[in-house]
């Protein structure tokens, strides 16, 4: 099973067009910003909005294109939403069984197979509730055996940990790891969570203004992001230049000093976690040592994520203790100091 579609989609100031490919059990995730276009790309997949130009092919078979358009249901695909959206007049198993009765299975083999899948998904013995009986990371396991149930081709996966809280999404999140690697189809996650892209992915795109701008495994996005938006999706600063040695001398203005030559455009990344904060300039003799402001301050788990701004913008990641400690708060001046051997070089 695999998927290979090319499409192109005007639709007001949208104007998508992308490439993509997943092969058999993979799973790729599709990270963006609002309004990049994730969601009209999951549209033209599920047979929701006919594409402008190209064509979408699984399995060999044409979805899209050389005038066909197949409506949503004889599309092979299972889909599971933000929301879970399961059918409020429906048992839970009804809602599960739901696909496998339009395509003409009796009630109750439909039943017993819908039985099964709430078992494998951890809701033996719920079948006989409604939706409204469901907390939320139940809901959704239920309408992950919906996607399944049908052994469908392609799945797809509109933000479905979103809407949880975080001790049920961690779960959820681990339980949708374990199916997705039994599941032999190909799949589909769009998500603005890189731990999300990270946590379940075989494969990232990055879709900006319509277009593919990064692509590649989850690590070697985290490790080498190419534009602002993902380094800030993964908490790094970017910061664009043009490597003379063992400097990169940024575009914006300032220089950082690296610890390994580099030459012509680079990017030089910086982790928060690399990033020291001072009151008083710093003794000794660091080799990165800049006069910076904080611009924002905001708690990121057992630290404080500050966002400095200066003559080199940076991100730095504090512990709540030391935060208080030192007297910071947002509009303060603090010296920020980055060991050169800290700082990841890349061309651009």
């Amino acid at each position: 099973m695999s998927l290979h579609a090319s499409i192109a989609v005007r639709r007001g100031t949208l104007d998508l067009e992308l490439d993509v490919e997943v092969a058999d059990g993979e799973v790729l995730a599709v990270l963006g910003p609002n309004g990049a276009g994730k969601s009209t790309l999951l549209r033209v997949l599920a047979g929701l909005l006919p594409p402008d130009a190209g064509s979408v092919v699984v399995d060999g078979a044409t979805w899209d294109g050389d005038g066909t358009s197949l409506p949503p249901h004889s599309r092979s695909l299972g889909m599971v939403f933000q929301d879970a959206l399961l059918f409020p007049h429906l048992s839970v198993a009804d809602n599960v069984a739901f696909g496998l009765r339009t395509r003409g299975a009796g009630r109750a083999p439909a039943r017993a197979v819908a039985a099964d899948w709430l078992a494998r998904v951890g809701l033996e013995g719920l079948g006989d509730r409604r939706p409204r009986e469901l907390s939320g990371g139940q809901a959704q396991r239920a309408a992950l055996a919906r996607a399944l149930v049908g052994e469908p081709a392609l799945l797809l996966l509109d933000e479905p940990l979103s809407a949880l809280d975080a001790r049920t999404r961690l779960a959820v999140r681990a339980e949708l790891r374990r199916h997705l690697a039994e599941f032999r189809g190909s799949t589909v996650l769009v998500t603005h969570d890189p731990v999300d892209a990270m946590a379940l992915a075989d494969r990232v795109v990055v879709v900006e203004d319509g277009r593919v701008v990064q692509a590649g495994p989850p690590q070697e996005i985290a490790r080498r992001p190419r534009t602002d938006y993902v380094a800030r999706l993964v908490g790094l600063a970017l910061l664009p230049g043009t490597g003379r040695g063992t400097r990169v001398h940024l575009d914006d203005g300032g220089a950082v000093a690296v610890a390994e030559e580099a030459s012509g455009p680079v990017f030089a990344a910086i982790r928060p976690e690399s990033v020291a904060l001072y009151v008083a300039r710093p003794e000794g003799s660091p080799r990165n040592v800049w006069r910076a402001t904080i611009a924002g301050a905001t708690p990121h788990g057992a630290t404080v994520r500050c966002d400095l701004t200066g003559e080199v913008p940076l991100v730095a990641d504090v512990t709540a203790t030391a935060f208080a400690e030192l007297g910071l708060a947002v509009g303060a001046e603090v010296w920020a100091t980055v060991k050169a051997s800290e700082v990841a070089v890349y061309s651009r």
